[in-house]
């Protein structure tokens, strides 16, 4: 029998992984947030004082549970340090092969009951699973950026994860506050098949003169009353990590429909990644 799930090992202190340790901690939960860097995890701590002020200045939180949630948090350089950890969310970069070799060693150091989920928003949990031991103990939590404000997270069985899996997973997500919502492993999942073909072909209307950036966001923000334009909801996602999903979609699905749109390579290419560099549809001070 498996033991409560008290402490969360996250892996990555980047902008999910550090949303992703905050609302675990003020849940109440232990964390040991792992990343390879001093400075990124002194950034991603920083992100989480500021984040949690937020919520006090707002009446969200009190003073007392500000701190509360800061004390949970521990921070490691170390893999093994993550030995004593209950659940493990993995919460790297999008991309197949760095996670893998996250998961490989991870499934060397934890116990053999303890679940790992990924943080993916488009990769394979069924083919990430097949690269540990405990297939059966592999699940997806998708969360949605910003976690510490956005409800949803996709809960993703892989082709072997186990009814107890997914209610342990679903149990912690409730816990942490967020709202789960089962769906299978298909290239995308729900919310990225369904949103990131919308951005792109956003996207191909700048390309071919459809219309500027700000015309085609006011007109899906007022037209059809979405809070974001696709196009800075682009630049706020990562041109970069679009382009990744959309290359995802295109390689699942065969499917030209999936095609990442031209200048959607060349302003990654060129290094125009959105609010994280300071220019893409837009520019940011």
């Amino acid at each position: 029998m498996s033991r409560p799930i008290e402490t969360i090992g996250v892996i990555g202190a980047g902008t999910m992984g550090n949303g992703i340790a905050q609302v675990c901690a003020s849940a109440g939960l232990h964390v040991l947030l792992k990343d390879i860097k001093d400075e990124l995890l002194d950034r991603g701590l920083k992100t989480i004082e500021k984040s949690l002020a937020k919520f006090v200045e707002k009446g969200k939180l009190t003073s007392e549970q500000k701190a509360a949630a800061l004390k949970n948090i521990g921070t490691t350089l170390s893999s093994q340090a993550l030995a004593s950890c209950d659940f493990v969310i993995e919460a790297a970069s999008e991309n197949y092969e760095i996670k893998k070799k996250i998961l490989e060693e991870m499934d060397t150091i934890s116990r053999p009951d303890v679940i790992f989920a990924t943080n993916t928003s488009s990769i394979s949990i069924t083919r990430l699973a097949a690269g540990t031991r405990r297939a059966d103990k592999f699940i997806g939590m998708h969360f949605m950026n910003p976690v510490p404000l956005m409800t949803l997270i996709e809960i993703i069985r892989g082709i072997a994860t186990s009814d107890a899996t997914f209610e342990a997973t679903k149990l912690l997500s409730e816990k942490v506050g967020k709202v789960p919502c089962e769906v299978n492993d298909y290239p995308g999942f729900v919310s990225n098949r369904v949103l990131m073909p919308m951005i792109n072909e956003a996207i191909y209307c700048v390309m071919e003169g459809v219309g500027k950036p700000e015309s085609i966001d006011t007109v899906m923000k007022l037209g059809m009353n979405h809070p974001m334009g696709p196009l800075a909801l682009a630049d706020l996602i990562g041109l970069d990590v679009c382009l990744d999903i959309m290359e995802v979609l295109y390689a699942g699905f065969a499917d030209s429909k999936y095609r990442p749109c031209p200048i959607l390579k060349k302003m990654v290419a060129a290094g125009r990644l959105g609010r994280k560099s300071g220019q893409g549809f837009y520019t940011y001070s």
